[in-house]
């Protein structure tokens, strides 16, 4: 019997100089590095530590998301094996980039996404879909500036398995139908907004690629006419029709065949399909687990009678719908495994209603009321009594709910990851219940004026899992209670504590512990200033949208930290601050920066808006006071938007102090509820 040899890992480095790597495999050292890729910090902290190191980084890495197209020439030759390129950060990708993209990596691309991009055409398409053989994904949304040319330069991907083409308004049937014929494997094709293609070119796509098994038709004019082939489609899961209105139940009475592999089908804003069209629409499907009827027609017994064939059915949403007693008894009848029900604005929803409907589906997950103002402790009662396996509630705007339901919510649903209480009765009684919910992972309390720091405090030291929280305009809150978020809650990615009055530097602070916080939305807090940024900037590098708007006290003291150490910015809203020239040119530094607003700051100048705007080599978005139009040189306007950056001019007064009312009309009261 012959021994086998072992084989004797060869060098990993570069270089002839001793290292400890040597001693192990390629295949152990890239095992290391699988698990970093969820932290771009650690993967670069690898890569910089030795030459070995950046050598072997470099041939793992399989997936990439450049900031700036001018960034390509020095990455083709560094990452030889990349297969995932996203290139949605890169608003300026013309035909040359993409010839080069597809010479370097023809071999081992599989999919791109292009759907932030522009200034590429039908050209460069075709030399991608040519050379790169393998691709298998691509996303092609928003690119208006497609035509039936670039259809047909698709059509040569003939291993493509899954296209986006949302809203490339300009496509045709004919365009669509090339790519029926040439795409013959696709498995997953979105054409939302695409109005010019019409019953012609989904029949197309319909007998061509038989492989389909997500169709997105939504907002397209098509009648029933297409739908006969699509719902041949032996493999179709996913069909969502939102908003196609040329769908009526006299067509789809004329309908003669079923989909019986359809899972998921979406009529959302279909209001010309009552319960007798769609009776005939999912006629013969075995295996539908959602269905979505958003603001459409009343939910009757006949339209609930429609489903009650399908025992695997999971999941239901009627958000903006009329909802009747009969229709909710119906509902309750359902022989299904409801697990997700959502009922968000609609009218008619009572107590006595939607008591009903919970205890007959006590395996519920997830549970949206939101804006159902009909709603009293009553149902709250009976929901936590019946449904204790909830995971999500959202009860936004419930504005009959008492305080004293909350306790219910705490001490019933323990399982409890989600909870929308914004613009509730909510008081520190049903947060301190609340944290019995260890996890829990988002907690919206915006404008709930009964909590206070005591209830939070406990919310902060229970529930370390905590990854979003809003308190938006939850006015009794101060640094105390934001102080136990950041001891407690190291998991937070996102906070708003906008328009809180009582809110200062040491929030800030207390927060900075949080080094996985990408999101801050400090607007209006007029207590804050540049120290308590300042201390955001170096302990949260992870930050990647920051909302400042009217707080005052935040100058340039603030924005130079942030140039240095929040390099992963990408959105900041500065209006109203005390930031000048220098504030600004200095945040022009951060290189991923791509979506500013820019409103009435006193200290800037067109000569300081301009060098800034020419630093920012990453901006796709800007939002500028409409006097700067006619100051800036017009060159440096084309340039920026030669470079993909769009321009949104506001002629906006400057405001002191927003209406402390508004936010009531904004929710949907009237003027006269205000107290």
């Amino acid at each position: 019997m012959k021994t086998q040899s072992k084989r004797r890992p060869q060098p990993l480095s570069p270089d002839s100089s001793p290292n400890p790597f040597d001693i192990l495999t390629e295949e152990i050292v890239c095992k290391i590095l699988d698990h970093l890729h969820n932290d771009p910090f650690a993967t670069k902290a690898f890569s910089l530590t030795s030459k070995a190191f950046y050598f072997i980084e470099s041939r793992h890495r399989r997936i990439l998301k450049p900031l700036r197209p001018e960034l390509l020439p020095r990455i083709f030759h560094r990452y030889p094996f990349v297969s995932h390129l996203d290139l949605s950060m890169c608003p300026r990708v013309d035909d040359n980039r993409l010839n080069v993209i597809s010479s370097t990596w023809k071999a081992t691309l599989q999919s791109i996404n292009l759907s932030r991009s522009r200034f590429f055409t039908n050209a460069g398409l075709s030399s991608l879909f040519v050379n790169c053989s393998g691709l298998v994904e691509v996303d092609l949304c928003n690119a208006t500036q497609l035509t039936d040319l670039a259809a047909s330069a698709i059509a040569e991907a003939k291993n493509l398995e899954r296209l986006s083409l949302a809203r490339c308004k300009s496509i045709t049937d004919m365009g669509i139908g090339c790519i029926a014929v040439g795409c013959r494997k696709l498995t997953s094709l979105c054409l939302k907004w695409c109005l010019r293609v019409g019953d012609l070119g989904v029949e197309l796509i319909a007998l061509k690629c038989k492989q389909i098994r997500s169709l997105d038709l939504s907002y397209l004019p098509i009648t029933e006419k297409s739908l006969n082939s699509v719902l041949q489609l032996q493999h179709l899961e996913d069909l969502v029709l939102e908003g196609c209105h040329g769908i009526d139940d006299d067509g789809l009475s004329t309908l003669d065949q079923s989909c019986k592999s359809l899972k998921m089908l979406n009529l959302s804003n279909c209001q010309n399909v009552t319960h007798t069209g769609l009776s005939y629409l999912i006629n013969g499907t075995e295996q539908l687990q959602q269905i979505i009827l958003a603001y459409g027609s009343s939910v009757t017994s006949d339209l609930v009678k429609c489903l009650n064939a399908y025992s695997k059915l999971q999941s239901i949403k009627l958000d903006g719908c009329t909802v009747t007693w009969s229709g909710i008894k119906a509902m309750a009848s359902l022989n299904a495994p409801v697990k997700e029900l959502s009922l968000s604005k609609c009218l008619g929803l009572t107590d006595d209603g939607l008591s009903f409907l919970v205890q007959s589906h006590k395996d519920l997950r997830k549970l949206d009321i939101t804006c159902c103002r009909k709603i009293t402790y009553t149902s709250i009662d009976i929901i936590t009594n019946s449904c204790t396996s909830l995971t999500s509630l959202r009860m936004e705007s419930c504005s009959l709910i008492p305080k004293e339901a909350f306790v219910l919510i705490g001490a019933r649903c323990s399982f409890l990851e989600e909870l929308d209480a914004t613009d509730n009765e909510i008081d520190d009684e049903g947060l301190k219940s609340i944290s019995r919910c260890s996890k829990l992972s988002i907690l919206k309390l915006g404008i709930c004026s009964n909590i206070s720091d005591e209830g939070l405090a406990k919310v902060g030291s229970s529930c370390s899992m905590l990854k979003e929280v809003d308190l938006y305009r939850s006015v009794a809150i101060s640094d105390e209670g934001i102080a136990a978020i950041g001891e407690g809650c190291p998991a937070l990615e996102m906070i708003n504590i906008a328009y809180n009055d009582k809110i200062r530097d040491n929030s800030l602070i207390s927060l900075s512990k949080c080094r996985l916080l990408k999101a801050l939305e400090i607007r209006g807090c007029l207590g804050v200033s540049s120290i308590g940024l300042s201390a955001i900037a170096v302990g949260c590098k992870q930050l990647t949208v920051l909302d400042i708007k009217k707080c005052f006290n935040i100058n340039d003291n603030g924005m130079l930290p942030l140039a240095q150490f929040s390099q992963n910015l990408k959105q900041i809203n500065l209006s109203y601050c005390s930031v000048t020239d220098v504030g600004l040119v200095a945040l022009a530094s951060i290189s991923r920066l791509q979506n500013m607003t820019i409103l009435h700051l006193a200290g800037l100048t067109p000569n300081g808006l301009a060098a800034a705007l020419l630093a920012c080599r990453a901006l796709t978005k800007v939002k500028l006071h409409a006097s700067f139009r006619p100051l800036l040189p017009q060159s440096i306007l084309g340039y920026m938007e030669a470079h993909g950056c769009v321009f949104h001019w506001r002629d906006k007064a400057f405001q002191k102090e927003m209406d402390p009312k508004g936010w009531k009309l904004h929710f949907g009261r009237s003027s006269s509820e205000v107290p």
